[in-house]
């Protein structure tokens, strides 16, 4: 009998926020997590694909995943053309290894990019040997109101991507469980980003286990099931008052990450 081999525990860049991408690097080395997704857009060493990959060079880190300049402070990354980033983020991914681009549902009011967004995701996949993974988004709430951001739409599962990625803070928000995710996307389910929330209007990305989405079961779930995508870390740590704190939290999460998995290595101290 074969036996899956674990997935790579991944660090965004976003982590370390608003420390710097090298970092991101360098705290994902002295932890030991296994490699790290680049946040482009972070910082100008984030978008410049040369320095990233001294980066990775220096640090002997390798770097698992793009995520594309697709968030409202990053639209001017990379120029306005949301086709070309997305284009610029599968090239990036191609020289610095690694094998999946994320991608966020285009907002409404980019009309043209959104009304052939599914169709050219599917063109990407096929042209670029990368792999796209669409990532769940949540409708905009105020009070009572709710606001269509995005299109053709914020959850992904409703359309035709062979490759999804899979935000917990994000169903926070959306008010959906992950583990109900899981089961319904099966094997369209290609990335995971493990963060947590409580179900509030903000996208929080709180550490996993302290909000309401069950991730400790998300991560059993997925090594039940021989998930062999990335499981990256994508928590907001900028409330920590020092460099010591916030690398203790990311060496918490990373035994937490381990301990669900399955995983038996030790996590070093932070």
């Amino acid at each position: 009998m074969s036996v899956s081999p674990m997935p790579k525990i991944v660090l965004s860049t976003s982590c370390v926020y608003p420390e710097s991408t090298a970092s991101g690097f360098e705290i994902a080395h002295r932890l030991g997590y296994d490699a790290v997704e680049v946040m482009v857009g972070i910082d100008p060493v984030a978008a410049d694909i040369d320095a990233v990959k001294k980066l990775r060079d220096y640090h002997q880190v390798e770097v698992a995943s793009i995520h594309a300049p697709c968030l409202l402070v990053t639209q001017r990354v990379w120029g306005n053309d949301p086709w070309e980033k997305l284009e610029r983020s599968a090239v990036a991914a191609r020289t610095l290894g690694a094998d999946t681009v994320v991608v966020h549902p285009p907002f409404r009011w980019q009309r043209d990019y959104a009304t052939s967004f599914v169709e050219g995701i599917r063109r990407l996949n096929a042209s670029t040997g990368i792999t796209f993974a669409v990532e769940n988004m949540y409708p905009w709430r105020t009070g009572r109101a709710e606001l269509k951001a995005y299109m053709p739409g914020w959850d992904p599962a409703e359309f035709d991507y062979d490759h999804l990625t899979l935000d917990l803070s994000h169903a926070s928000t959306a008010k959906q469980q992950s583990l109900d995710l899981v089961g319904q996307w099966g094997d369209r389910l290609h990335h995971l980003h493990l963060t947590d929330g409580r179900g509030s209007l903000k996208d929080e990305h709180l550490l996993p286990g302290d909000g309401d989405q069950q991730a400790d079961k998300v991560l059993a779930k997925l090594t039940e099931r021989g998930f062999s995508g990335h499981v990256v870390l994508e928590a907001n740590t900028r409330r920590s008052a020092s460099r010591h704190e916030r690398e203790e939290k990311l060496a918490r999460a990373l035994a937490f990450i381990k301990t669900h998995l399955g995983a038996t290595a030790p996590t070093p101290a932070a």
